[in-house]
């Protein structure tokens, strides 16, 4: 097999005395028995996505291993100390359940600490919203969480936070970025000064597990919480941690934990994926749910940011509830609380995505409050908080299973979610209704939003090309009708354009550039295309709607949307 000039150059760098004898010995066999693993591992860099960097772990430029994470080290180091002169710089740490990550977090806090910055590293696997609590509660310059969140075991990742507690946003990430490429390997200071390294557990847990009942409890009577039958999943991560713990002292007593996953391992053993966005990741729990005649079931990710939530439907069924039925119950609920305190001033806002439903909107006007709309991922919701300090952080999420409640964590967070959502299942419950009738109800005051999500996985240097030849394809010749419907509006977030398409007029979009196409239909549909910024898959989303006038036709305009999303995924020839 011909191997690239460029690739061999880099394998050179790699087999020069910077790096260890084991790096050395697993390039040789690669290039002997493995070029075409050896071109994945070298062919690129890896690069910041919307979730910070995940990759394979292993040797190479493209891979997760000491070098790559060294060099964001020690790139980090030299940025903060440009931009914090004169100050004691200090870090948080933390990681997951995934093989190395232990390891991998102790030579990152030793590449701080080299540089002469102070360390908070955690003793033990944490989740990762309790990371970007402690960089605030620690008064931190910036943090580090260890985490591939629910990518395959082969994976692991580098995500990094900053003052606010926020994910990197512009202008950080790209200064950031430009400071580790100008570095060269041979720069990494790996020799840890361990005086600077001080490990966290106790102090922060408790801290954090009281701010997470003080934000999302909201005055249940206890007896409500015992009535309220749980069944909860760690799925084998970091969750197990402290969610039993969070709900007990918040006085959820009825917990049934499945003892199968409530093991921290990074293989993964009981699931195909540990991702609580794919229903056969619930299997266990609900099994487990039907055994009890539980009334909720609630699954966790690796990292605990993400939950998926099961509920009975009118007839008695386990369902899953996608993302943006659990954001839109959640925020639903937020705003109400917030409207009976009397809190609602209009200086309010909640925050969602550009390719969550569109129902948030609906939503916020109802409750006079702004509904701000980013990009997709947390950071941003983290960046309106920031750039917003005279408004008021209610709640937000996205359509990716992700939820957070108030501003005192500023990424998603599946431990106050977790909370929360008990606290609407437990009230519903006492009050003779559930969580499914409740997201009726919402419906019929609303309008009825049905959302679909399909993802196409297209690995290595073939599936990058595949996936840019699709978005070149939609961006070149957009559609002009759909399933019968005209095409109102095209958004182009990578050229910042909103084209009218009746009128051919063309509008500014005010967000950061981004990969991303949407159209809109002239029936209230949207639909959305968009190359994953962390894993190897093209996602197409689309949310559809129709009024709902009562409870009782739902499963009647349910079949309806269904078939509407059936129809425009077979015209586009998705599936």
């Amino acid at each position: 097999m011909h191997i690239e000039q460029n690739i061999l150059d880099k394998v050179n760098v790699w087999l020069s005395p910077i790096f260890d004898e084991k790096t050395h010995k697993e390039i040789t066999e690669m290039m002997t028995s493995s070029p075409k693993e050896l071109e994945e591992s070298f062919y690129k860099n890896l690069e910041f996505g919307t979730g910070g960097m995940r990759g394979i772990m292993g040797v190479g430029t493209n891979r997760i291993n000491k070098y790559t994470l060294g060099k964001n080290t020690q790139g980090i180091s030299d940025y903060m100390k440009k931009v914090f002169p004169n100050e004691q710089l200090k870090v948080a740490i933390a990681y997951d359940c995934r093989h190395n990550s232990d390891t991998l977090a102790k030579v990152v806090a030793d590449v701080f600490s080299a540089n002469g910055i102070k360390v908070y590293l955690f003793s033990e696997l944490r989740p990762t919203p309790e990371l970007s609590f402690a960089v605030k509660h620690l008064k931190c310059h910036a943090g580090i969480v260890l985490t591939a969140s629910h990518n395959p075991p082969e994976y692991n990742g580098y995500k990094v936070y900053w003052q606010d507690g926020g994910q990197l946003v512009p202008p950080q990430d790209a200064e950031i970025i430009q400071v580790i490429e100008d570095l060269g390997y041979d720069q990494i200071n790996f020799q840890a000064n361990e005086k600077l390294i001080e490990y966290v557990d106790k102090k922060i847990d408790e801290a954090f597990i009281h701010s997470t009942i003080e934000n999302a409890s909201f005055n249940t009577p206890a007896e409500a919480k015992k009535n309220l039958n749980v069944v909860y999943t760690s799925l084998h991560g970091t969750s197990i941690k402290l969610i039993p713990e969070v709900l007990s002292k918040a006085g959820y007593t009825n917990v049934n934990i499945v003892p199968e996953q409530a093991v921290p391992d990074g293989n993964f053993p009981t699931v195909k994926s540990p991702n609580p966005e794919e229903p056969e990741a619930l299997t266990m729990a609900l099994a487990l749910a039907d055994k009890l005649n539980a009334d909720i079931v609630v699954g966790t990710d690796p990292d605990s940011d993400r939950l998926g939530v099961a509920v009975r439907d009118n007839d008695g069924k386990m369902v899953l509830l996608n993302g943006n039925q659990t954001m839109v119950l959640m925020t639903a609920y937020l705003l109400q609380q917030w409207e009976k305190a009397g809190k609602i001033t209009g200086k309010e806002f909640i925050g969602s995505t550009i390719v969550s439903t569109p129902m948030m909107l609906e939503l916020a006007s109802a409750y006079n409050v702004e509904c701000k709309v980013g990009l997709t991922g947390f950071k941003w919701i983290a960046k309106m908080i920031k750039d917003f300090p005279n408004q008021k952080f209610i709640g937000g999420g996205e359509e990716s299973f992700g939820f957070m409640v108030g501003d005192a964590v500023r990424d998603k967070d599946a431990v106050a979610a977790t909370l929360l959502v008990c606290e609407i299942a437990a009230q519903a419950k006492a009050n003779g209704s559930s969580l499914y009738k409740e997201l009726l109800n919402l419906y019929v005051d609303f309008g009825f939003y049905k959302e679909y999500l399909i993802s196409i996985t297209k690995k290595g240097i073939e599936g990058a090309a595949e996936i840019q030849t699709m978005m070149f394809e939609l961006r070149q010749n957009p559609l002009k009708e759909i399933n019968g419907q005209r095409v109102l509006m095209v958004e182009d977030y990578q050229n910042s354009t909103a084209l009218n398409l009746f009128t051919g007029e063309t509008e500014e979009l005010k967000v950061p550039k981004s990969n991303v196409l949407i159209y809109y239909l002239e029936d209230g549909t949207k639909i959305c295309a968009r190359p994953s910024g962390t894993e190897p898959k093209i996602k197409f989303y689309f949310s559809v709607n129709e009024p709902l006038d009562a409870v009782e036709h739902a499963k009647e305009v349910e079949k309806n949307l269904d078939q509407k999303i059936k129809n425009i995924v077979a015209e586009m020839q998705l599936q």
